[in-house]
């Protein structure tokens, strides 16, 4: 798969950007693509424009972001991308936070990971640590995105994801 990297900071440049380092070299190492990769700063239209240029890109299948996904007033990420959305992946979140939780305890309450499928693009909003990208990649998204896991996986779904675009 074609999968392309966000980083959303207002303190990391890509010298530091171990969270999106630790991406690049799970997804690379699993046998996927790295279609581009951008660092941008926690402003929700920043965040959405890349996003969307992304999302019209028939060359990227999924978009992983990491950062801005807690409380704090710049922490926008979900907000800027959630409303790109025609779906939301709800199990996700759960998943996520049942990962976290085994890791960090009632602390995974403090992230708003999401995901959802804009066009037919899938899109995960993780939080801006190496271990939280790590235990998403690990325990989520290295099985979903392999054709061979089953019962079931995204691969095997994507030539049907526009659906619900054709039915005009």
């Amino acid at each position: 798969m074609s999968i392309a990297v966000l980083t959303v900071s207002d303190t990391r440049g890509p010298e530091d950007d171990r969270s999106g380092d630790t991406l690049v070299d799970r997804l690379t190492a699993a046998g996927h693509r790295l279609a581009e990769r951008a660092l941008v700063t926690d402003d929700a239209a920043l965040i959405a424009a890349k996003a969307e240029a992304w999302i019209a890109d028939p060359a990227v299948d999924v978009i992983i972001t990491t950062g801005g996904t807690g409380f704090t007033g710049r922490d926008v990420t979900p907000d800027a991308l959630e409303p790109l959305f025609d779906k939301r992946m709800d199990g996700f979140s759960i998943a996520f936070h049942m990962l976290s939780h085994e890791k960090i305890g009632t602390s995974t309450i403090q992230s708003r990971a999401t995901a959802g499928l804009s066009g037919t693009t899938f899109i995960f909003v993780l939080p801006g640590s190496p271990g939280a990208c790590r235990d998403a990649w690990d325990g989520i998204l290295a099985t979903q995105l392999d054709y061979r896991h089953r019962p079931c996986n995204f691969v095997e779904i994507m030539p049907r994801l526009d659906e619900h675009l054709r039915r005009g």
